[in-house]
């Protein structure tokens, strides 16, 4: 069975993103933290080394024994663009989407280059409709 390396951890989510090189990440992950913890009631944690999260939620797969915790949502500034997990998916927001600006998407990633390339209203829409459909569901993560 795989261990899961992604796990929720104390390290500090401000010295996470003041450690990054690229100030326009560095800014708009600032504001990311902002905007998915008012949206969220939620503070920003760490999940593995690279992802800041917010909630969680118990999963199990059903294709193997694995089972754990995972966060609601949350992003991560990698090094190509800025990735936005959006959890269940995106078939129930279409709709939303297509106001949302420059981006691409991938089972439950929503990839941006900076958030200027989004329509923040929108964007917002987008993350608090994700989370409530988490919070309600709790639906496990398909692996």
């Amino acid at each position: 069975m795989n261990t899961v390396k992604t796990l929720e951890n104390d390290a500090s989510v401000t010295e996470f993103i003041n450690s990054l090189t690229d100030e326009v990440k560095k800014t708009d992950s600032f504001a990311l933290a902002e905007l998915f913890s008012k949206i969220t009631g939620e503070p920003p944690k760490m999940w593995g080394t690279s992802i800041v999260g917010f909630g969680k939620y118990h999963y199990k797969s059903e294709r193997s024994n694995q089972e754990g915790e995972c966060m609601l949502t949350g992003f991560s500034p990698r090094k190509q663009s800025i990735t936005l997990y959006i959890m269940p998916g995106f078939d129930n927001f279409t709709d939303i989407l297509t106001n949302l600006g420059k981006y691409k998407t991938a089972k439950s990633c929503l990839y941006i280059n900076k958030l200027s390339d989004v329509d923040l209203g929108v964007l917002e829409k987008l993350i608090d409709s994700s989370y409530k459909l988490m919070k309600q569901v709790q639906a496990p993560v398909a692996f």
